[in-house]
């Protein structure tokens, strides 16, 4: 099953961001935290993804995947998810505290 339809899925069964449904993280996600902090409240270098807006997350990954926003390694990961993964991952790291 595709993480897009597993999210989808996921939001109908939960019928929403319900806190015991916001724990399952879409695939993906996980890589994501090996540089980005999990909490919002972390002051680092590199953001934390943490409630930040999802349409922004999701042109950031897109900009990064097409080139037209320079990176060191982010251009490379972002090649690896496609549109419907990238929306996914960022709709959940939207609603994480």
């Amino acid at each position: 099953m595709k993480a897009s339809h597993a999210f989808i899925t996921a939001m109908l069964v939960c019928g929403g961001m319900t806190p015991a449904c916001a724990a399952e993280a879409p695939p993906g996600a996980a890589s994501c935290t090996g540089c980005h902090a999990e909490k919002p409240n972390v002051n680092t270098s590199i953001p934390p993804l943490a409630t930040q807006d999802a349409n922004a997350m999701t042109a950031a990954m897109q900009a990064y995947r097409s080139g037209q926003r320079p990176a060191t390694v982010m251009d490379r990961i972002a090649k690896g998810f496609s549109d419907d993964e990238i929306k996914a991952i960022a709709a959940w790291f939207a609603t994480r505290r």
